[in-house]
């Protein structure tokens, strides 16, 4: 879920009575913490704040957030701990254990499967499926995911081991961390029972095969493994396949740097394509004045090709209304005002520019092309849709109908109506003799 970075909605500091309600829940939903833990927790004297988020896929999300470091996340009206809360108190939520290259997958944004799962002798935790559990390394009680079980401890052992174990929700490394100290995990070696567990594993796996089991990795080492894995987990970025990849801090801010910039270069040249590309081909003369907030919408967005993806947050502009400005006083292109306070909209289009007369709309999206015209008033084609009025016959007016073999439900046009209106008057010698302009009404007709 937080792979991606998120937008923040709002932030308040929380109140006395919402205070006491958190308190609550987490009694409420981690029934393992003690008042005592509670209150080391969420002390009643320090900041406490809520904040507003939206993931990258759009769920909303509430945080807590004890000077400026999340400890609870609310998804659904459900309460998860961050992996900061796990690294104090690690018991207050059931565990699977993982091998320590798992958790690489798991900080890439992948769910916990089940033959990863790693099981010691006396089975899974009991868990229900839906319930809040953590993952941690073979060796290590340190969490470094949390998530949903997909399945319950008896499903596990029914489907095999087989399927998904974790619908996993947050990891270390991941952008919540980072919302955070971005501290690193403790050291908390659980050498009780992993040897027993990843003996068994072996001996379950090779049972029946003639060939002579390697002796399996005792507690020290495979805590040592754990340990190694998150500290080298901690020198690689979010998303960064090699694990432990090392640089030059130099060489490394350097390109980091590099990047930056070339990305930033990339997103204003496809900012000022789109900008101009809007100006040429979309904007008539008669929308001005034009909210700024519309031309990015309904204009600059469809202009952007479709392998690529406009974001002005990305750019070195970062907002439209510095971009709009430096096309104002750089190229002279527009004029924007603001009309209303803290709304601003284009008021003015110098269709004579140079520099939009000079560009070219791109080669993929030529076929929405049409003559320019030095007034602005583009003449793009447009076929309206035709609208004809039709009419159905009722129950009401069936029996006018029946002569023409027309029953309720047949759709008529208005030409047609009229033609067997008037030869039902002319059949039924309704005409009026002295005038010939009015009609004698009968019941049918009535």
């Amino acid at each position: 879920m937080f792979v991606r970075p998120f937008r923040v909605k709002s932030n308040t500091a929380i109140k006395g009575s919402d205070r006491r309600k958190l308190k609550a829940d987490i009694t409420a939903a981690f029934p393992s913490l003690s008042a005592d833990e509670l209150s080391n927790l969420i002390p009643n004297k320090e900041d406490l704040n809520i904040v507003k988020i939206y993931a990258h896929k759009g769920d909303a999300v509430t945080l807590y957030l004890m000077n400026k470091n999340p400890l609870f996340f609310e998804l659904e009206k459900q309460l998860y701990p961050t992996v900061y809360v796990l690294w104090r108190y690690p018991d207050i939520l059931p565990k699977l254990k993982t091998w320590p290259l798992v958790v690489q997958k798991l900080v890439g944004g992948a769910d916990l499967m089940l033959p990863g799962v790693v099981l010691p002798s006396s089975g899974p935790p009991d868990m229900k499926r839906g319930d809040c559990c953590a993952v941690t390394v073979v060796g290590s009680r340190t969490p470094v995911a949390v998530g949903t079980a997909a399945v319950s401890s008896a499903e596990m052992h029914s489907q095999g081991m087989k399927g998904k174990g974790v619908c996993v929700l947050h990891t270390y490394m991941d952008t919540l961390w980072a919302f955070g100290d971005k501290s690193n995990p403790p050291s908390l070696p659980d050498a009780q029972g992993d040897g027993e567990a990843v003996e068994e594993e072996e001996r379950e796996v090779d049972e029946g095969d003639e060939q002579t089991q390697e002796p399996s990795p005792d507690s020290e080492t495979t805590t040592e493994q754990a340990c190694s894995v998150i500290e080298q987990l901690s020198l690689t970025e979010p998303g960064d396949d090699t694990i432990g990849k090392s640089q030059n801090p130099e060489e490394e801010e350097e390109a980091e740097q590099d990047s930056l910039k070339m990305t930033q270069e990339n997103m204003d040249a496809l900012l000022l394509q789109c900008f101009l590309h809007a100006l040429k081909i979309k904007v008539k003369k008669s929308e001005l004045p034009l909210l700024t907030s519309t031309f990015l919408r309904n204009h600059m967005f469809s202009c952007c090709p479709a392998e690529k993806k406009l974001d002005i947050k990305k750019s070195s502009y970062k907002k439209l209304s510095k971009f709009l400005q430096a096309m104002q006083q750089q190229y002279n292109l527009v004029r924007v005002k603001e009309l209303t306070k803290g709304v601003e909209s284009i008021v003015d289009v110098d269709w004579k520019n140079p520099e939009l007369r000079s560009f070219t709309v791109p080669a993929e999206t030529d076929v929405e092309a049409a003559p320019f015209q030095d007034g602005g008033d583009v003449e793009t084609p447009y076929c309206p849709p035709e609208i004809t009025t039709l009419y159905s016959v009722s129950a009401r007016v069936e029996p006018l109908f029946l002569d023409a073999k027309k029953r309720k439900g047949t759709i008529l046009h208005a030409a047609d109506v009229r033609s067997i209106v008037t030869e039902f008057v002319k059949r039924n010698e309704l005409v009026e003799g002295s005038n010939k302009n009015y009609v004698t009404i009968n019941p049918t007709l009535c």
